[in-house]
């Protein structure tokens, strides 16, 4: 481009930074300076960020900016590049480094550490809100804001139902969960079954529900459908557990008998694996928009916190991971 050409102005390009998207004044022709000098250190700025020389700096006892800096911090971002061996930054130092950053270019601030933000901490630009990537990034803390509480919401409403078809028992009792899961249960229990134990299981079934000639060879179908799904299931794990065979033979199952106490722990391990995959949203015989948008579900009050936070937890590792990712 020549150096002549309209509305060029002289910026410095930092990591991170997009092209400013407010319009000069007026055309300025291109004028070469030596680094470091005072022109160049204001044109940056001007270049930058919006034309009010102090409103940019912010009051440090401001609650809000306090806050936010503080979430930034324990979020784990990185505030600055840091060679082999050189040790970790204090929470203090990282405070400052911060505050000096928002400081001198709250908008690239902005940019760099929306991830972290919530929309209460966008307050502390509204000095910059004319800037059109003051106002992208903060309709984005405003989306992540409420894809986050949407999700907490559906998740809550799923454990209230998992507690609910706990209660009523049906749902998750062993025999409904096995035609569901076929092959999953058959990891867990049905491969360490006794033929004694198999009959038995049989003998419950039929006496939970009628008896008549029609209901036996329901139940007979049933079994067969199950039994063949079952089938289908193993030969796919099969083939998949063949590509990835390296040669070496491995024990299988069928060489080792657990004890009672071991089979009691398979059972609880099958249970919350099933409780998990429900509240996953993979249990493919319930239907869940029935409970997700369902405002019936809002009223957690029975609800054990520390019950509710065993299955959450990983959950909420797996997207803060998925976050640092993005980082």
């Amino acid at each position: 481009m020549h150096a002549n050409s309209p509305g060029l102005s002289l910026t410095k390009e930092m990591w991170g930074e997009i092209d400013s998207c407010i319009e000069p004044a007026s055309p300025a022709p291109y004028e070469p300076h030596i680094a470091g000098t005072e022109d160049e250190d204001e044109m940056d700025q001007h270049a930058s960020e919006p034309s009010n020389p102090t409103a940019h700096i912010q009051d440090k006892g401001s609650s809000t900016l306090d806050a936010m800096i503080s979430a930034i911090v324990v979020s784990g971002s990185p505030v600055k590049s840091q060679q082999l061996g050189e040790p970790d930054l204090t929470v203090e130092e990282k405070k400052q480094l911060l505050m000096e950053q928002y400081n001198t270019k709250p908008v690239v601030f902005l940019e760099r550490y929306h991830t972290h933000l919530k929309p209460e901490h966008m307050e502390a630009f509204s000095h910059v809100s004319s800037d059109c990537r003051t106002q992208y990034y903060c309709t984005e803390v405003q989306k992540q804001a409420s894809s986050s509480a949407n999700k907490t919401r559906v998740r809550n409403h799923r454990y209230a139902a998992l507690r609910a078809l706990q209660k009523e028992g049906q749902y998750f009792s062993e025999e409904q969960m096995r035609f569901r899961e076929p092959l999953l249960y058959e990891q867990y229990i049905g491969q360490y079954l006794s033929e004694e134990e198999i009959l038995k299981r049989s003998e419950e079934s039929m006496q939970k529900g009628p008896t008549g000639l029609s209901d036996l060879l329901i139940n007979s179908y049933q079994e067969k459908e199950l039994q063949k799904r079952l089938q289908e299931e193993q030969d796919r794990e099969n083939c998949a557990d063949q590509e990835e065979e390296d040669g070496e033979e491995e024990p299988t199952h069928a060489d080792w008998e657990p004890t009672a106490e071991e089979k009691a722990l398979l059972r609880e391990e099958f249970l919350s694996q099933m409780h998990q995959r429900f509240l996953e949203g993979k249990d493919k015989e319930f239907n869940y928009s029935e409970v997700d948008e369902n405002p019936d579900y809002d009223n957690l009050d029975i609800l054990s916190r520390d019950a509710e936070e065993k299955y959450f937890d990983g959950e909420e590792d797996e997207e803060e991971e998925e976050e640092d990712d993005v980082m």
